[in-house]
């Protein structure tokens, strides 16, 4: 989610993102953000600081269970060190690196799947126990290869939404180092063998030439 009132800024961030395979949601003011924070939740978000309304510092303990990387103009390190205490998980200054700030997006990200890496995700009838690597549904369960585990977490976790191929390689390779863009395809081909023989159908769809998307079919 990208909270700047800037409408350049927050149209180069969404196509930036968006070319990496999120989703975006947008907000121009902390109003509006708290408004569609009470109806969604986003998996991390942009803020910028100078909002109308609500500012980003008046917003960010609103926050609550959801990386915030700030992006702001201010420079100086007391500002920086006092939203960083304050709950945001990082701080880039603008102008910024398009290229730097989505690997700190990948970092956040990545961090936050490993500190929910407990108990199952359920996504319609698929259940995945993320402590026995175990995707269940219908009464059945299968076992599941490392990097099926690691690709098919991240799909349960955007259900619905395409998911850029770059985005898997570098979200899973904490996991599984050695998978490679080519690897990658036979891994997903066995997953959705085996989440086939579970239910009957298939789960997963492959977008040509961009990535992969997990159905929201229950």
């Amino acid at each position: 989610m990208i909270i700047d009132d800037d409408m350049s800024i927050s149209d180069m961030l969404t196509e930036a993102l968006q070319d990496e395979g999120y989703g975006v949601m947008r907000a121009y003011s902390g109003t509006e953000a708290l408004m569609v924070l009470s109806q969604k939740k986003p998996d991390l978000i942009l803020l910028d600081l100078m909002l109308p309304g609500l500012s980003g510092e008046e917003l960010l303990p609103r926050i609550k269970d959801i990386p915030v990387i700030v992006v702001s103009a201010k420079a100086d390190v007391s500002d920086k060190v006092e939203l960083l205490l304050g709950g945001a998980a990082d701080y880039v200054t603008k102008p910024f690196n398009i290229r730097e700030l989505t690997a700190r997006i990948t970092v956040q990200l990545r961090n936050a799947a490993s500190q929910t890496d407990m108990g199952s995700i359920t996504c319609g009838e698929l259940s995945l126990d993320t402590l026995s690597r175990t995707v269940s549904a219908r009464g059945q369960e299968v076992k599941l290869t490392r990097t099926e585990y690691a690709i098919l977490k991240l799909l349960m976790k955007r259900p619905g939404q395409v998911v850029a191929k770059l985005t898997i390689l570098e979200s899973i390779s904490a996991d599984t180092p050695d998978c490679t863009e080519d690897s990658l395809k036979i891994h997903v081909h066995n997953l959705r063998k085996k989440l086939k023989a579970l239910t009957g159908r298939d789960h997963i769809a492959a977008v040509w030439g961009i990535g992969f998307m997990l159905s929201e079919i229950s």
